[in-house]
């Protein structure tokens, strides 16, 4: 069989790496768009290797975008994003990543959907279609591009790059297409009862994404392990995955534990939080408890992610803002801005949180991130991944 190119650009955004597609690039059949998309990513694959596609083999690198001029009149741009599964024949549509929310201005701008400054800051409109929600991305430009090298550093990424702003907007919104509120059982902290596991206190939040926060010593953790520590414990892992799935059903997200872990592996993602606690991250950098707030950690697709996964940071920031949550809890004085250690390092979130009638409301969660064009090209598929 020939193969057939479909023009597309490999961007970081963030920690994260994802292929992204112009939207009339691909096919409005669900079906024949999984199809290519994961044989663009090299998924599934029993190896866990993704040799023969786009994809790095970890949750971070497994990712498509999908980007077009907006159907809406308040925003530049609608935003999909797809989670690949490296072992799976899955692609889920269910969530966000945050951290690659940060390249879709950039992408939007190069591909000529909205008229940028030439110089200065522009202000791209993202309608986020998985979850149904609007964020504004802050790109610089500079002689009519964007500006991608700077001094702004992220840790978890090596070098540094231009800082793009970005406001998460009514974060906690109506939970996405699945509907809800944020607090889905309508309490801020939960005690549920887990096979296999017993009773585990957790909040239950819809913000960036859905999520959930248990306390590190749930896990039998202090807060402060590295991905070595984790991922290689695959009873540890197990337990994670058994409070995640369970969690889901009565989060609203899925008929049962099964559905959950079988075909909504993308979200709610399931975090743990804890009290600082000094440690030397990944890349060997000391982080100071005192320099802390919380330290906090978040499972994607059933592993320890290497940093904090974008939306997990919104959720953390959001949580933080309101009292009863197990997050705040640990930060019961936070003034909306709160800094977590994470295993690559650390970083900055804030959220704007606001008393209404009883109730508390999100307006914007805000954090920075940086982006750059990694690759332009063609990606290529057999022409019989079409014709299936």
């Amino acid at each position: 069989m020939a193969q057939i190119g479909i023009k597309a650009t490999y961007m970081r955004g963030g920690t994260s790496k994802g292929v992204f597609f112009r939207a009339d690039s691909l096919p409005s059949n669900v079906e024949e768009l999984d199809r290519i998309l994961l044989r663009v990513i090299g998924s599934p694959d029993p190896y866990g290797q993704q040799i023969d596609g786009m994809g790095g083999a970890t949750s971070s690198t497994s990712k498509v975008v999908i980007v077009g001029p907006s159907s809406r009149e308040d925003c530049d741009v609608d935003y999909r994003f797809g989670q690949v599964a490296i072992d799976r024949p899955v692609v889920d549509w269910s969530g966000n990543c945050g951290n690659l929310t940060s390249a879709v201005g950039p992408f939007a701008i190069a591909q000529g959907f909205l008229d940028a400054p030439r110089n200065g800051i522009a202000t791209v409109r993202i309608w986020q279609a998985n979850i149904n929600a609007k964020i504004v991305a802050y790109v610089p430009m500079r002689d009519g591009a964007v500006v991608e090298e700077g001094e702004f550093e992220l840790d978890g990424v090596t070098f540094p790059a231009a800082e793009i702003k970005i406001e998460f907007l009514d974060p906690s919104g109506d939970g996405g297409d699945e509907g809800g509120s944020m607090f889905p059982t309508s309490s801020a902290l939960d005690t549920l009862d887990v096979p296999g596991v017993g009773p585990v206190e957790l909040t239950m939040i819809n913000a960036g994404n859905p999520a959930i926060f248990v306390d590190a010593s749930a896990l039998g953790l202090k807060g402060n392990e590295l991905q070595r520590d984790v991922n290689g414990n695959a009873e540890l892992l197990r337990k994670a995955e058994a409070i995640r799935s369970h969690a889901a059903v009565h989060m609203g997200l899925a008929m049962s534990a099964e559905e959950a872990t079988n075909l909504r592996p993308h979200t709610p993602k399931l975090a743990f939080v804890a009290k600082p606690l000094s440690y030397v991250s990944s890349s060997g950098k000391e982080v100071d408890a005192a320099t802390l707030d919380i330290n906090a950690r978040i499972f994607s697709m059933g592993k320890l992610h290497h940093a904090m996964t974008g939306t997990g940071a919104v959720a953390i920031a959001v949580a933080a803002a309101i009292p009863g949550t197990l997050v705040n809890r640990l930060v019961p004085d936070s003034t909306g801005s709160i800094n977590f250690g994470h295993p690559s390092g650390s970083l900055e979130v804030g959220a704007e949180a606001r008393q209404y009638n009883g109730n508390w409301t999100v307006t914007k969660a805000i954090m920075s991130r940086s982006a750059r064009r990694l690759m332009e090209g063609f990606v290529y598929v057999s022409s019989s991944v079409r014709e299936q």
